[in-house]
């Protein structure tokens, strides 16, 4: 966990990673016109475990590739309206999640929705990053490096 009160400087993408959820990498938007992270989700599940609310979803964890899905699952922290950018309300779950960005980590809410039609599969909103750290909007990648996978044959 990032304990000392240094603010770290972003990129407006960045590679993070959400290990609680298994996402070792993905690129997120860092937005600070979003008040709340968004990340990529469908086949959304609700179930319940142990009494406590859960919610299993599906994630297409890196762009313009439909291929490769990871499944997920977490706690459900909230359900809430929110307004996208386009002024659509839409109630989403809410889940909290750590997340690693280099070598940084804290936790942090997001709210699961479907953003196949975006460009980015997870927005990093300022709320996350709140006195943590400040974007540099002509920089990218100042803190996460992608890591390269060697690809799998089928």
């Amino acid at each position: 966990m990032n304990s000392n009160s240094e603010i770290h400087t972003f990129g407006w993408r960045e590679w993070v990673r959400l290990p609680d959820i298994g996402i070792k990498q993905i690129k997120a938007k860092v937005d600070t016109g979003a008040r709340t992270s968004a990340l990529h989700a469908f086949e959304l599940r609700a179930y319940s475990e142990h009494g406590r609310d859960r919610v299993e979803f599906r994630i297409h964890p890196l762009q313009k590739d439909l291929d490769t899905v990871v499944t997920c699952n977490a706690d459900v922290l909230d359900k809430r309206i929110v307004t996208d950018s386009g002024g659509h309300k839409e109630e989403r779950f809410v889940i909290e999640t750590t997340l690693a960005i280099g070598n940084l980590a804290w936790p942090i809410e997001v709210t699961l929705t479907s953003r196949d039609d975006m460009l980015f599969r997870m927005l990093l909103g300022r709320t996350a990053i709140k006195n943590r750290a400040q974007v540099d909007p002509a920089r990218s990648y100042l803190v996460g490096k992608k890591k390269r996978f060697r690809k799998r044959s089928k």
